[in-house]
């Protein structure tokens, strides 16, 4: 490959791919006295993933197989996290049950797409589980299984004090995802996700105001502000168009937004994904929004060749309030419009402090 080329990130496997690996894995031993190394399964949306065994044991009536997930050049916090299924035979006609072991949560809130008191083993890695055990069931002319399927993580509460999953109402570990198996490189879909369950925890509870914030200085802020409770709290980051499109479908009485004056800047200029990497600030446009918020002619031109958002506030000196109202106003119209009115919109500006800068609405 030549020098400079772009090389293409590699997918991982989800821990729900992981955890139906390894509870095929464990029930083909439970039938035949062997364990297959390495395991195959199929795709929920086509294709195949195959894997190696970390840990493969048998019992009297169980079997037990661990593997290591790799989630690929994804920046997951679970790549490397060792996912185990324990099966043992259950009652005749019990068909195929679920348990939290060490490291997998269990739902505590409604709102969830399980039960509360249910271990967080989500509904499409049960799928892809009840599929692979019938499966081997039927190539080994067996009759359909009466197990219990039981997934740890042994890491796994480690792991989710670095998750939403507490403030979710998952108590005790990591939530076994994955609705394609597969994971694809800084998709950042587990985060989506967990802002997804968030708002449907909120409205569960009956809240009538949430609040969605950039970063843990304005979330805290926010909090402190509108006496919100954890869960009224969306760790939205860089995700403002995933939050508001679903709050489209999913609305709130009421919804703010809270943020410092750069990420917000990108929101009220249009951009829907505020990561830098995804989205800048073009400064000829944002000239032209301070300009058509009153700013003075030398502050807009200032615009033009500022370093970032950030250095704006200090070149505007007393002004800056007033620029941060501005900024605030512009990027309540974009949520608005995003949310298509089913929503009241508050926006709020902190500085780096966490002490409020500018509120729009409300």
């Amino acid at each position: 490959m030549a020098s400079g080329a772009a090389t293409a990130l590699r997918r991982g496997w989800t821990t729900g791919a992981c955890a139906a690996a390894a509870a095929r894995a464990a029930f083909t031993a439970m039938l035949t006295g062997r364990f297959p190394d390495p395991v195959s399964i199929r795709l929920p949306r086509g294709g195949s993933a195959t894997f190696p065994l970390a840990i493969a044991e048998r019992g009297e009536a169980s079997a037990r197989v661990g593997i290591i997930k790799d989630a690929g050049d994804d920046p997951d916090i679970t790549n490397g996290a060792l996912i185990v299924a324990d099966i043992e035979w259950a009652p005749a006609g019990s068909g195929i049950r679920f348990a939290a072991g060490a490291g997998v949560g269990i739902i505590t809130r409604a709102g969830l797409p399980l039960a509360v008191g249910e271990p967080a083993i989500n509904p499409a890695p049960r799928a892809m589980i009840r599929e692979m055990l019938a499966e081997v069931a039927a190539e080994h002319s067996a009759p359909p299984p009466d197990v219990t399927v039981t997934i740890s993580v042994p890491a796994g509460e480690r792991l989710a004090e670095k998750t939403m999953n507490a403030r979710l109402g998952i108590i005790g570990g990591l939530s076994i995802l994955g609705t394609t198996g597969v994971v694809i490189p800084y998709s950042c879909a587990s985060w989506i996700h967990s802002i997804h369950r968030g708002i449907d925890v909120a409205r569960a509870a009956g809240l009538e105001r949430i609040a969605a914030a950039t970063g843990a200085t304005s979330e805290r802020a926010a909090q402190r502000l509108y006496s919100l409770p954890d869960h009224a709290l969306i760790e939205m980051g860089d995700f403002a168009g995933a939050t508001l499109k679903y709050l489209r479908r999913h609305p709130v009485a009421s919804f703010i937004i809270a943020g410092g004056f750069a990420k917000l800047t990108k929101l009220a200029l249009g951009h829907l994904d505020l990561h830098s990497r995804r989205s800048r600030i073009d400064n000829d446009a944002f000239a032209e929004m301070l300009a058509s918020l009153g700013a003075h002619a030398a502050l807009a031109d200032a615009a033009r060749s500022a370093a970032g958002a950030g250095e704006m506030l200090v070149l505007a000196g007393g002004k800056r309030e007033a620029l941060a109202r501005g900024v605030a106003a512009r990027a309540r119209e974009v949520a608005l419009a995003t949310l298509s009115g089913r929503t009241a919109v508050e926006v709020a500006i902190f500085d780096r402090q966490g002490d409020l800068l500018a509120r729009a609405g409300g």
